[in-house]
């Protein structure tokens, strides 16, 4: 399907929008390049209890020399620092990158006494928006009209996640590369769960990052896929997500809607929002306001793997990009996680403490170790061997911890230069 061809000021009707979300969730071309998007908790060293403030951390952030691997930094609304890596020819060049710019970042950091705890969520301090952007503060707004105020200001605060981009591949590879997505969704949110503790206290699920997913509005942050069909089922299920907030299209400046107005009834005129109908510009900031798992973006962006500290998130990108990309390890992968498909909220709740999605980890770990890039296989087979005892990397953190404090639990997770923590 292709993309409509409009300005982005021009006003849409609802057959234009579909084809436009539809023509635009998929790039064709070839498989095999990777991104990675990781985000980080910011760490007084000085004063790990307190949240670094906001002008601290942009003041530093503008002073920053180019990375040497190209990295892009960015700061969440919480004052997490997330490092986004430009796509590289497969997941071992990816994380090469990665690494070699975190640890630079780190080092510029650290001389400026702060480090970077790498969890799927805050272990010590409470929920604190700190930037004073429009667009975060009409999130929040939006997230109390609609009922979900306490899980909108955590997820926006309090939660890191190891983001791993994937080509969608050539048109007839799209619809099975996002069942596939899907299909490994919850064994690998059981794997990656390294969230035991949030603001002080331990998580009620085995991954504390994805319950606060769990709590937020379903029709933005559910999976999107529903048949075979994905770019249909992606324009649908855009236009069927509550409007989040509107911009001006003057000042740029963001507006919340507080009332749970679906796209689709903004683009018929059902509803009237800020005074106006929508256009190409107000379709496409939409399509940014929601977070389901696996999110079509002209490639694939998988969203649902916690952060974790080293070993652990360069052994979650490489088995996330294998089991996709590599023929013979996707087809072991799609039988091991059949049993299990669909159970997101188990895995997230439970982990690898279920029979079932234990059962399935293992085998994906095996048939990632047997076919993952030569320089990875070291820390797949670390992960592999956690997995195999019915640990995540949550565990980990916590053995280095020696227990659930939650200081320790932040220094056991935060990056010094040189790899120390």
């Amino acid at each position: 399907m292709t993309a409509v061809t409009v300005a982005p000021s021009s006003v849409v009707g609802l057959d234009e929008a579909v084809e436009h979300i539809a023509g635009t969730a998929f790039r064709a071309g070839p498989i095999g390049r990777v991104g990675l998007e990781l985000e980080s908790h910011l760490v007084d060293l000085d004063r790990p209890g307190s949240r670094v403030p906001w002008e601290r951390v942009t003041g530093l952030v503008a002073e920053l020399e180019p990375l040497p691997e190209g990295s892009r930094v960015t700061l969440e609304p919480g004052g997490q620092v997330e490092l986004s890596s430009p796509p590289a020819a497969d997941a071992a060049a990816a994380v090469a990158g990665l690494r070699s710019d975190r640890v630079a970042l780190a080092g510029v950091l650290s001389r400026a006494g702060l480090g970077m705890s790498v969890l799927g969520t805050d272990p010590l301090r409470p929920p604190l928006r700190l930037s004073p952007a429009g667009r975060y503060a009409a999130m929040e707004q939006h997230f109390a009209a609609v009922g979900c105020q306490e899980a909108g200001i955590r997820m926006m605060t309090s939660t890191a996640a190891l983001q791993v981009n994937l080509e969608a591949g050539p048109a007839p590879h799209w619809a099975p590369r996002m069942a596939q997505a899907h299909r490994l969704g919850p064994v690998l949110v059981a794997v990656s769960a390294c969230s035991p503790l949030l603001g002080g206290h331990p998580a009620a699920w085995r991954s504390g990052r994805q319950h606060i997913w769990a709590e937020l509005d379903r029709s933005r942050c559910a999976p999107a896929l529903t048949g075979n069909d994905p770019a249909a089922d992606w324009a649908t299920y855009a236009l069927a997500a509550p409007v989040m907030l509107v911009r001006d299209p003057a000042t740029g400046a963001a507006e919340a809607v507080r009332t749970r107005t679906p796209m689709a009834e903004w683009l018929t005129g059902t509803t009237l929002l800020a005074g106006r109908s929508p256009t190409v510009a107000d379709l496409d900031y939409h399509l940014t306001t929601l977070f389901p798992p696996v999110r079509p973006r002209g490639y694939l962006e998988l969203r649902y793997l916690d952060a974790a500290p080293e070993p652990w998130w360069p052994a979650l990108a490489a088995v996330t990009a294998t089991l996709l990309d590599d023929p013979a390890a996707a087809d072991r992968a799609a039988d091991a996680c059949a049993p299990v498909e669909g159970r997101w909220v188990d895995a997230a709740r439970i982990g690898l403490a279920d029979r079932a999605l234990r059962t399935a980890a293992v085998a994906c770990l095996a048939a990632a170790v047997d076919t993952v890039h030569a320089d990875l296989r070291p820390e797949v087979c670390l992960l592999a061997d956690l997995v195999s005892r019915g640990h995540s990397p949550g565990d980990a953190v916590l053995a280095r911890a020696g227990g659930s404090d939650p200081l320790a639990v932040l220094a056991a997770a935060t990056d010094l230069p040189g790899g120390d923590r």
